[in-house]
């Protein structure tokens, strides 16, 4: 389904933010019969919908939601509905079409779009993709699960996007150039399980792109597309694979085309995330190795992305870090992998979405570092590994607490990582929150 598609329908545009709105505004463009925006949250009272969205779409919610709604031909869903919420049973039920607008604007961007999805990794595999191409002369405008709606986007010759499970579950157009960079268990409550959010995350690849790139190191990944696609993918990163680490090099082959040490990033698996971009340039025409000098000065000035893996000053001599967005435990052990060498103190902890911490545990297993749990999940965390004998399990009151414990249980030179294995919601406004928070902690125990 297209924008021009909702030309003389009644569309109900369900979410106020900021994809509610810019979907408001696109779909009015396209003359609907009827639009309306729908909130149905306990405060859709407090939303501010004046001015022209008011004129646009008038705003229904509290008990006139579901009607408003199950009124409409076609209903645009913001990112932020789950899957599993009770009204969209009901609208699929009485064969109402649901869509979002990431796939409106799918439906008519396809053709000059790299998609980018996974459990972890995409946003800095997205983020090198565009950074890559623009260095060899290739413009284009980036997007997607970053704040940015796409029906935001301005118009370009060239999108590289990132893209939620979320966004990729409404699409039934597949950017041409689709690229998975990792599969685990995540947002299982928003999707209704492993199976549906498996299935959710793939739907990126389920209509033809003509170019599908996966990290070849994600052995539950290869697994999943198996029975899904009708023709192999490339991958990257694996000892078998075009694109991959060797002997401290990226190699292309046979080719060495710089240094490991020209990635600033740490951890095996950003080396997988450069490998996979590097592997969609390829695929995009880029001759690599004939721009290696480029390429390699564009990832020498890669900095990586705020919240992910951000190391903060100390005076101590320890090394603080930043890695709030790691929500769950797989995103973790990738972070403690990258500082296997020093002595570690581990924060975990967060919002409890009942997740499984045993992965964790069996990674920690021959391991000696020190977890301190933070509300609300941290205990259940410590209690999954409070029986492997070379971890030491403390608890914390609240961040605060956690780094001035932590500055006291950490060895001279040792690394203090904030990889919480759990999101921020519930006692933060959201991620930055918990990195202010960290960040203020550190500056303020500092002797």
């Amino acid at each position: 389904m297209r924008l021009a598609d909702l030309r003389g329908r009644s569309v109900a545009v369900w979410g106020t933010g900021r994809e509610g709105r810019a979907a408001v505004i696109a779909i009015a463009r396209h003359e609907p019969s009827r639009l309306i925006a729908v909130d149905d949250s306990a405060n859709y009272l407090s939303v501010e919908w004046t001015g022209d969205l008011a004129r646009l779409a008038p705003l229904a919610g509290g008990e006139h939601a579901f009607a408003a709604l199950a009124s409409a031909d076609v209903v645009v869903r913001s990112p932020g509905v789950p899957s599993t919420h009770p009204f969209m049973i009901k609208l699929r039920e009485r064969g109402i079409t649901v869509t979002g607008g990431s796939a409106l604007w799918m439906a008519d961007h396809a053709a000059q779009t790299v998609g980018v999805t996974g459990s972890k990794g995409k946003s800095t595999t997205s983020s090198l993709i565009s950074h890559l191409l623009t260095a060899v002369g290739r413009p284009n405008a980036y997007g997607g699960n970053i704040g940015v709606p796409l029906l935001d986007m301005p118009e370009a010759g060239l999108y590289v996007l990132e893209l939620s499970s979320y966004q990729c579950a409404d699409l039934t157009d597949s950017p041409r150039v689709a690229v998975v960079t990792s599969l685990f268990p995540e947002h299982l409550d928003a999707h209704g399980g492993e199976r549906e959010y498996y299935r959710d995350k793939l739907n990126l690849l389920a209509y033809e792109p003509e170019l599908i790139v996966v990290n070849g190191t994600d052995r539950r990944l290869r697994d999943e597309i198996r029975g899904v696609l009708d023709f192999p993918p490339v991958t990257a990163a694996a000892a078998d694979s075009r694109f991959r680490v060797e002997d401290g090099w990226f190699r292309c082959g046979d080719e060495p085309l710089f240094e490991r040490a020209a990635l600033r990033l740490k951890g095996r698996h950003n080396e997988g995330n450069l490998c996979v971009a590097l592997a969609v340039l390829e695929g995009m025409g880029v001759d690599v190795p004939g721009e290696r000098a480029v390429l390699e000065a564009a990832v020498r000035d890669f900095a990586g992305l705020p919240h992910r893996l951000a190391e903060i000053e100390d005076p101590s001599g320890l090394t603080f870090v930043d890695d709030t967005l790691s929500t769950s435990p797989y995103a973790a052990m990738h972070a403690i992998e990258a500082y296997e060498s020093r002595p570690l103190t581990v924060l975990v902890g967060g919002s409890d979405r009942g997740l499984d911490y045993t992965p964790l545990r069996d990674f920690l297993a021959d391991r000696e570092l020190t977890v301190i749990g933070l509300p609300d999940s941290g205990p259940r965390i410590l209690e999954a590994l409070a029986r492997l004998p070379r971890v030491r399990t403390e608890p914390a009151e609240d961040l605060v607490d956690a780094v001035r414990l932590a500055r006291k249980v950490t060895p001279a030179g040792g690394v203090v990582l904030l990889s919480p294995a759990a999101p921020s919601y519930g006692r933060f406004r959201n991620f930055e929150h918990r990195s202010e928070v960290f960040a203020q902690a550190v500056r303020e125990t500092a002797e």
